[in-house]
């Protein structure tokens, strides 16, 4: 066993616009359970156990912490940090950040920094292969892992490994067993249908993972060296970051000093050419049943299918229908003579598109973006730090809201400046504070906060409050809230 504890670091700011409309700007893929009853998160942080963990590290847009945390804490973790990005700077600063908090106090973790949004058929594979390179990572060496390509894919960049014994580091038990460390050639950009499938023939290339494990030590050297902006920006970062509870806030004005960069592009595909670092590069080849799970033909790829080629989640049902992915997650979805197909059901959208033209759902995303619609945002199911509200029904003057809010919890007290609210408790006890008054109200119950009174909503109960809230007024946004206190340190 290597003798180093391997901290995680998971990437976890992407947006997943291709699996729109399950997948929303603020409620982004790896937070959604596209394969079962965890998120892809979860099911990330769930493959890694039983190898030598230390605390995982999260990097996350702040825009969906609340909801991280939740699932973080899910897992049944001791112990993990949650690391916010107060902007999107792609994959090279959130590992630099990341790196820079591991090696604090002196440090020099091994970390394994993998995105949170991958699949992996056989994780008991996926970690024999992590500690089949931990070994490497610990000497000095940059691992990545490469997928065995199963096909010409147009759609990933590739990894090229030299042929012959591995060189650069001293010989180790396993070498030359099978899914053994080889050196790292070089990274080639996604290539044409022709190219594709001379890398697949020739043997030497695999799919790039986006997965790498290297001491933080060593990432600092490198990037220090490729991108020294970066290095700089993610220092004065982490140093002036703010510890808020759950949270770690990188300080906004020095993380947006930081170049955007992915980690391929700022380091790895420089790293095989450049003698001078003496940083060797390995390649551990995976064949786990692997998926980016980047659009909805991917997710048709990862999941099980039934006989006629369907993969179908929810109410679904299919008459004369073969190799489509079909959604429901809300009423019955019926597809008759259907072939090759993505249908995605929610709340308050629906996706039909040929299976091949997934890749362009970004599209529909990036034009009801610009005409301003809500959809590309959020679910008509919104998560809070306190639980979440489904917005049931809404019309002119009115609206109502299913609301769910957690054992223990209480929303923020606050005020309306355009609307009013009815309450009817339908499970569990409710504590509201209305103005100067606090009532306690159980199933079939209700309250009524007029225009500008000062209110709050609490659970004080051992199992789920959920109420109707009945809105009326002139305007019902969710920005008039007028907030006097807050236990999650949300501004007004």
């Amino acid at each position: 066993m290597p003798d180093s504890q391997l901290v995680p670091v998971v990437l976890s700011g992407g947006s997943g616009t291709r699996l729109w409309p399950v997948s929303r700007e603020k409620h982004p893929k790896q937070l959604q359970p596209l394969l079962g009853g965890e998120s892809l998160l979860q099911n990330t942080l769930r493959r890694l156990q039983g190898l030598p963990l230390g605390a995982p590290i999260v990097v996350s847009n702040q825009d969906y912490r609340f909801i991280t945390a939740e699932q973080l804490r899910q897992l049944g973790l001791s112990a993990w940090t949650l690391l916010l990005e107060p902007a999107g700077r792609n994959t090279a600063p959130a590992l630099t950040a990341a790196a820079v908090y591991a090696a604090r106090a002196g440090a020099d973790p091994v970390l394994l920094a993998t995105p949170a949004d991958h699949h992996v058929r056989d994780p008991a594979a996926f970690r024999a292969a992590v500690l089949r390179g931990l070994s490497e990572a610990e000497r000095g060496a940059v691992v990545t892992f490469g997928i065995l390509p199963d096909r010409p894919e147009t759609g990933y960049g590739y990894i090229e490994v030299k042929v012959g014994a591995p060189q650069g580091l001293p010989s180790v038990a396993g070498d030359t067993a099978p899914g053994a460390a080889m050196d790292l050639r070089a990274f080639r950009e996604k290539p044409d249908a022709a190219t594709a499938a001379t890398y697949v023939a020739d043997g030497r290339h695999y799919w790039n993972s986006g997965i790498f494990m290297l001491r933080a030590s060593v990432w600092l050297k490198a990037i220090g060296h490729f991108a020294p902006e970066i290095l700089t920006a993610c220092n004065a970062a982490v140093a002036k970051a703010h510890d808020d509870g759950d949270f770690l806030r990188l300080d906004a004005d020095a993380f947006a000093a930081s170049p955007a960069d992915s980690i391929d592009y700022a380091v790895m595909e420089k790293l095989p050419t450049t003698q001078e670092l003496r940083i060797p590069s390995r390649v551990i080849p995976l064949d786990v049943g692997w998926s980016d799970v980047g659009a909805w033909d991917a997710l048709w790829e990862a999941i099980d299918r039934d006989a006629d080629g369907n993969a179908v989640k929810g109410d679904v049902w299919m008459e004369d229908s073969h190799g489509n992915l079909v959604i429901a997650e809300h009423g019955l979805v019926a597809c008759l003579g259907c072939e090759d197909m993505v249908v995605v059901e929610t709340a308050d959208a629906v996706l039909i598109a040929p299976k091949a033209r997934t890749q362009d759902v970004r599209l529909i995303v990036s034009r009801l973006k610009a005409a301003g619609r809500s959809e590309t945002d959020l679910h008509r199911k919104v998560h809070r730090p306190w639980g979440w509200f489904d917005g049931i029904d809404s019309g002119e003057r009115f609206q109502v809201k299913r609301i769910v809010v957690r054992p223990g919890a209480k929303l923020s007290l606050q005020m309306h400046h355009h609307r009013a609210e009815h309450w009817v408790v339908v499970s569990g006890t409710a504590r509201v504070t209305r103005g100067d008054e606090v009532l306690l109200l159980g199933e079939n119950e209700s309250t009524f906060i007029p225009l500008g009174v000062k209110h709050r909503l609490e659970n004080p109960g051992q199992i789920p409050l959920e109420i109707i809230e009945v809105q009326s007024g002139s305007y019902l946004g969710e920005d008039d809230i007028v907030r006097f206190d807050d236990n999650y340190g949300r501004k007004p």
